[in-house]
């Protein structure tokens, strides 16, 4: 096995992306696989034209590591890689499409509305507002439509709190996704298929100290307590399990993919979000749900590295 990592890029998650992509050749190089990392900028064609890869595995966060954008190069190029088509992958890193995709399938998502900055602006700010409190209520989670490492989200809990996360929104996508914000028990759910069809890891449960799991929260160590499985009563935990399967197929996903979920006081499951190319930092949930389930993370890369090879 000769792999290529693809790691860095240009998006606002790029010291992510390039944690990431160490850790995974790590990995690799741990389990004896032969594997090379690399940046995805202008010379990455040029360089696949004279190299000779079996497989790509992409380790890029946000932007043009999500949307499909360089699995569709990778695809041009001819080069086999793990992970989503780029159809899916758009899928995914459209959220608001990707809930209407798990609702359709018979999930449940927070409700929520989709707000574009030229319509926030264009229909007056202030009137806007106003009405969209009145229709989901308060508290209001507000992201990206577009968007990972929770780069530009806000808990709001009061109106007066609103433009301001709005703001912070917008400064980094054209469209804000305001979800009504449920509380409860949140976890990750690694879903991965090496050729049997899609399976749900162990839950990884998320408990941030400072209450909000953001940017800070995820990367800086400490800052989160993590659970791996997760505290849940096991009829819980198989309907978390089959939520995540259910949302990795809603959305035609493929490989591997991590499914962000809240359990509510009730028990009900809801979705949050589908992730196409999960962090692998070394406090990143997807490592930590491989360690859960008893598995090898560099064995597992090397077995999707190698079906990838095969299907192409």
């Amino acid at each position: 096995m000769r792999a290529l990592v693809l790691a860095g890029g240009l998006s606002h998650e790029r010291d992510v992306s390039l944690k990431s992509g160490r850790r995974v050749l790590d990995a690799l190089r741990a389990v004896g696989a032969g594997a090379e990392l690399r940046d995805a900028d202008a010379a990455l064609l040029g360089h696949l034209e004279e190299s000779s890869y079996d497989a790509v595995l992409v380790a890029l966060h946000g932007g043009a590591g999500e949307d499909g954008a360089v699995r569709e190069v990778l695809e041009i190029a001819e080069v086999p890689y793990v992970g989503s088509t780029p159809d899916a992958c758009r899928m995914a890193w459209d959220k608001p499409t990707a809930k209407a995709l798990a609702v359709r399938a018979g999930l449940t998502t927070p409700a929520s509305v989709v707000l574009p900055h030229a319509a926030f602006r264009e229909l007056g700010a202030g009137a806007v507002l106003d009405r969209l409190v009145g229709h989901l209520g308060l508290p209001l989670m507000v992201k990206p439509a577009r968007g990972g490492s929770a780069l530009g989200c806000s808990t709001v809990d009061k109106p007066d709190d609103l433009p301001g996360a709005m703001v912070s929104c917008f400064s980094y996508g054209e469209a804000a996704l305001v979800e009504q914000l449920v509380t409860g028990t949140e976890v990750a759910v690694t879903v991965v298929d090496t050729g049997k069809g899609p399976r749900a890891l162990p839950a990884v449960e998320i408990v941030p100290l400072s209450g909000v799991y953001d940017y800070s929260a995820r990367y800086t160590a400490g800052q989160t307590e993590f659970f791996a499985p997760a505290r849940l009563d096991e009829p819980v935990a198989a309907a978390v399990a089959e939520a995540a399967v259910c949302a990795h197929r809603a959305v035609g996903l493929r490989d591997l993919s991590r499914v962000d979920l809240i359990v509510d006081a009730s028990g009900v499951v809801h979705l949050l979000e589908v992730n196409t190319s999960p962090g692998m930092t070394e406090t990143s949930l997807l490592p930590m749900a491989v360690e859960a389930a008893g598995l090898s993370f560099g064995t597992l890369l090397a077995e999707l590295l190698d079906q990838a090879a095969a299907r192409g």
